[in-house]
């Protein structure tokens, strides 16, 4: 039954292609897997939500869709709320509304697909759908060197891939199965020296996924140029495929080879958090900047998946590090969805993202300046947000077990140095603000109308989501139980 919410929007995008009304079709399906989804989420533990069909009988392959967890629940809800939000989001080209709405579509059923597939075939098949029609639309509909930047992730992420697919395959020759249930539950462990292999594969396959440092160059690029929607569903959702695959299958299964490369990984991460942010610092776009604090801040989540690898290492349970990554995942995603939604509207009502062009909007469009400036709070962390929710568990799972006047280890180090990451948030996202928003208007600005009613919708879905987290976290933490 869970099929349903890969079905719609994919459909949907097939109607579109076959002349159904794109932006009216895009929407129903958009809600409609919102209102499905999020029921789904909040009662995964349903046995009805689970089933296969078999698509191969030598060798078994089977098509089958579940939750593995709370954490697959968790990754549900984000995707189908920026979903939503995307659909409603930005301004189609002329003459190209097909392939704006159906390629969104796309990229949802992807990500859709892969968080709730619980075969490994289909897991990483879902995955490469998705990236199909975003190489389209950054190529065909991006801004600057668009032709450029699409080839450039389209080497990045392919290699990607086939290092993430060898890594995969290994690890389902060594369970015997392709099915993810099957597994996870397996006892029978894995030997050391194959583990520490197929670590290094699922780290840097999984990890160029997800930009981890120095495998990040083609993310900020790749989200400054894409159409509105493209950046909000890839560096909102599908990005944060990688990190469930970490967390669900490496840590799982290889916990001893992930422990065998736990310092490199902490080093990268630090690269993500410190290197990136202070080059976010130095961006002279929104769109740019938007795209490095992406990043940047995929370093946190690493950091929670090292906490976990270290707590695993150490024979306790870290009941902070899950939490951690799943909430920060979920904060993060609908925050910079919502930050690269509002910086379209700014382009499309100042006709630019250079920071040296504006200034004042907040006199001529203080709804946007309000929003713009929830959206920017939450990605610094704010308390009352959802992202200062994840951030704070991050940093105590990289504590977790620490006794008083014993010795720094390396995920308490790592997790020291990464709170500078903090103050350079800050330093971006009010700077950003001040140069937009503040001051006299300019001639950028001084013309510019507020953003309408119908604009403002998904932008106060996302932001709902980011109040309701941050206040009441366990709204997502319980889902973990």
């Amino acid at each position: 039954m869970l099929s349903i919410l890969f079905l719609i929007p994919f459909l949907a995008a097939i109607a579109i292609i076959f002349s159904s009304p794109a932006r009216l079709t895009a929407r129903v399906a958009g809600v409609s897997t919102l209102v499905i989804g999020l029921y789904a989420a909040f009662t995964w533990q349903c046995d009805c939500w689970s089933s296969s069909i078999s698509v191969l009988r030598t060798p078994s392959l089977d098509l089958a869709f579940g939750f593995l967890n709370g954490t697959s629940s968790i990754m549900v809800a984000l995707s189908v709320i920026v979903l939503a939000a995307a659909v409603f989001s930005g301004k189609a080209p002329e003459g190209r509304e097909k392939l704006y709405y159906a390629s969104s579509l796309l990229i949802a059923a992807g990500a859709i697909g892969a968080f709730i597939s619980t075969n490994l075939f289909f897991f990483y098949a879902f995955h490469e759908l998705a990236l199909i029609p975003t190489f389209l639309m950054i190529g065909l509909l991006g801004r600057g060197s668009r032709k450029e930047i699409a080839w450039k992730i389209t080497v990045y992420l392919g290699v990607g891939s086939l290092i993430l697919l060898a890594g995969l395959v290994w690890l389902a020759r060594e369970c015997g199965t392709y099915n993810m249930i099957e597994m996870l539950k397996q006892t029978q462990e894995i030997d050391h020296n194959t583990q520490k292999s197929i670590a290094a594969l699922l780290i840097i396959g999984f990890g160029t996924l997800v930009s981890l440092f120095p495998f990040h160059s083609w993310a900020a690029p790749a989200y400054a140029s894409a159409p509105a929607p493209t950046a909000m569903l890839h560096a909102g959702v599908l990005k944060k495929f990688g990190l469930y695959g970490l967390l669900q299958l490496a840590v799982p299964l290889v916990p001893v080879g992930m422990n065998a490369w736990l310092t490199p990984l902490l080093v990268l991460l630090l690269g993500n958090i410190l290197w990136v942010g202070f080059v976010t610092i130095n961006q002279k776009r929104i769109d740019g900047m938007l795209g490095h604090s992406s990043v940047m801040h995929m370093g946190y989540i690493f950091l929670a998946i090292a906490a976990l690898i270290a707590s695993k290492h150490a024979g306790v349970e870290n009941p902070y590090a899950i939490p951690a990554a799943s909430v920060l995942m979920f904060a993060h995603g609908i925050s910079i969805a919502m930050l690269f939604g509002l910086a379209d509207r700014i382009e499309r009502c100042t006709g630019t993202l250079d920071l040296a062009d504006l200034g004042g909007l907040a006199k001529p469009a203080p709804r946007l300046a309000f929003l713009f400036g929830i959206a920017g709070m939450a990605s610094l962390g704010l308390p009352g947000l959802a992202n200062f929710s994840g951030e704070v568990m991050v940093f105590l799972s990289g504590f977790f077990g620490r006794s008083a006047g014993g010795a720094l280890e390396p995920v308490q180090i790592a997790t020291i140095l990464s709170l500078w990451g903090v103050v350079m948030s800050a330093v971006y996202v009010l700077r950003v603000f001040r140069k937009t928003f503040q001051g006299p208007t300019v001639n950028s600005t001084v013309n510019a109308t507020d953003i309408p009613l119908l604009e403002q919708l998904p932008a106060l879905l996302l932001a709902a989501a980011l109040l309701v987290v941050g206040l009441y976290p366990n709204i997502l933490v319980n889902l973990l139980h």
